[in-house]
């Protein structure tokens, strides 16, 4: 097996996490953390390095410099300014936009060769103006979407339905953020529709929702960011990559004619390997699904108006 590489950029709690959840997982044999605050970058690596006795032996660096993605077979974009308490991740765009229109170019012309994974927010907007300040072909940029999303709301079905979450099949769709929506036509629990589930109501599946849209407000409010759910899921689609696994998640990637959306990155059912994006599913939705995909696409071309004119 060849080599894998990964660099993350940004060491803050998302980016840090992610290598942590990579290192104990062993995804690959070498992880750098980049960050423009190289004490940070660095003494993120040093507590990692010291778990390395108790993992398989990945070899962990870090640096200041964006050169340092050289050779990755992934770079995992987790830089930008967080949201903050009583903040949506709409509100941090023109902020985040500034940053990604300097750091982007620099990335690339140091590795055009990786899969470039974004996950600063609002991550929908991000992915499109990585994909546009890059220049690559679309299937190597993509942002980790709702992916997150997808795995709180199948976590909470789970929960009321006494299933464990990998056996719920049912997406979060659209904007990673308030208009975000759930896919529940057709939803299913082992091979059943699940409004033929025993326990099933539509109530609780809203409620269910609910709880998803306000997840990462309520963990933000309680302790300021949210790191461990997100640091996972970076890890699994770094690995799908790495692995050539053909995972499918739903993931921000751009649309050409999907649901006759098109211009614009946002969340849908993709099959991820070693290339990127292989392939987007276009699921059957019901119409008030389908006018939802519609009003999350016109709230995101409003918001890249604003910074991509």
């Amino acid at each position: 097996m060849d080599k894998r590489k990964v660099a993350i950029v940004g060491a803050g709690f998302v980016g840090s996490t992610a290598a942590y959840a990579m290192l104990v997982q062993a995804i690959a044999e070498e992880i750098v953390l980049i960050d423009i605050n190289k004490e940070k970058a660095e003494g993120e690596a040093l507590d990692l390095e010291h778990g390395i006795q108790f993992m398989h032996n990945a070899k962990i660096t870090f640096s200041n410099d964006f050169s340092a993605c050289a050779g990755a077979d992934v770079v995992v974009i987790c830089a930008g300014l967080a949201q903050k308490p009583g903040e949506t991740r709409l509100d941090l765009v023109k902020k985040n936009a500034v940053i990604f229109k300097e750091m982007v170019p620099k990335l690339v012309s140091a590795n055009r060769e990786a899969i470039y994974l974004v996950v600063s927010n609002p991550v929908d907007i991000m992915a499109f103006l990585t994909l546009k300040y890059s220049g690559l072909s679309p299937n190597k940029v993509f942002g980790s979407g709702t992916s997150l999303d997808t795995a709180r709301f199948r976590y909470y079905i789970g929960e009321r339905l006494s299933v464990h979450p990998s056996a719920v099949h049912a997406y979060i769709m659209g904007e990673h953020g308030d208009s975000e929506f759930p896919v529940i036509s057709n939803a299913t629990i082992a091979g059943l529709k699940i409004c033929d589930v025993e326990g099933y109501n539509c109530q609780m599946m809203m409620e269910c929702y609910d709880k998803t849209k306000k997840a990462a407000y309520e963990i933000i409010a309680r302790k300021g960011a949210t790191y461990y759910a997100i640091g996972l899921v970076i890890s699994k689609i770094v690995d799908a990559i790495l692995s050539d696994e053909h995972h499918v998640m739903p993931l921000s990637v751009y649309l050409d004619n999907y649901y006759d959306e098109g211009g614009l990155c946002m969340s849908v059912p993709c099959v991820i390997g070693k290339e990127g994006i292989v392939k987007k599913y276009q699921l059957p939705l019901a119409k008030e699904e389908q006018d939802k995909l519609h009003n999350s696409a016109k709230i995101l071309k409003d918001i890249l108006k604003q910074v991509y004119p």
